[in-house]
């Protein structure tokens, strides 16, 4: 098997978070992560909806639906965690209290830039939480599949999607590779089982550079 799993994604990128951290996870892909949580560490996870302290997802036969985060799906709450107004959660984003966000993206440039929204045929509603994460957390990392479903890079020299955010971006967690937006090129941290580079620079649409 060629790259990593999902979940491996997701283990990777919560591997990275640092003790005592409060963690934004976005909708979709970046929900896996509270799953794979380093055990003996306390990193505080927060949804937009309105929850600090949330746990990994119930088990089978164990879901509250009143309990839910961001994206809607079934979460824990754990010792210690809070229910408080959306307005608060928007507060605690956008003055800065959230250490790290994880989102997902349709497309990241080399200068850090960041496309997760679309209002196109295929896109949605509207934004959301994503700006104001994306200006008020400290740090923004991509959980993501290197491609789009059609094999499109989504590893691009521009983005050419609505900005959700420019700049913004410090690392990216792919199926293929960890890898860093670096200006005029990405950084590649880690590369995945059975991936080299030459694989890895024709899955990206922008220079790739390896730094171990």
């Amino acid at each position: 098997m060629t790259g990593w799993t999902l979940d491996e994604m997701a283990a990777l990128a919560a591997g990275e978070i640092e003790d005592g951290a409060c963690v934004n996870l976005g909708i979709g892909l970046p929900e896996r992560v509270a799953d794979h949580l380093p055990p003996g560490l306390e990193i505080v996870l927060h949804s937009e909806n309105g929850i600090l302290g949330m746990g990994p997802r119930p088990g089978a036969g164990q879901e509250d639906f009143d309990l839910i985060n961001a994206g809607k799906k079934p979460v824990t709450l754990l010792a210690g965690g809070s229910y408080f107004h959306h307005a608060d959660s928007f507060a605690m984003m956008r003055g800065g209290h959230i250490d790290l966000c994880i989102m997902g993206a349709f497309e990241v440039s080399m200068a850090g830039d960041l496309a997760n929204w679309s209002s196109g045929a295929d896109g949605v509603p509207a934004v959301g939480g994503a700006m104001d994460l994306a200006a008020g957390a400290r740090r923004v990392r991509i959980l993501t599949t290197h491609r789009t479903r059609q094999g499109a890079p989504k590893l691009v020299r521009a983005i050419t999607l609505p900005a959700t955010g420019r700049g913004v971006v410090d690392r990216v967690y792919s199926d293929l590779a960890i890898l860093d937006p670096a200006g005029d090129r990405f950084l590649v941290r880690r590369l995945a089982p059975g991936v080299d580079m030459t694989m890895l620079a024709a899955a990206t649409g922008a220079p790739v550079e390896r730094r171990d």
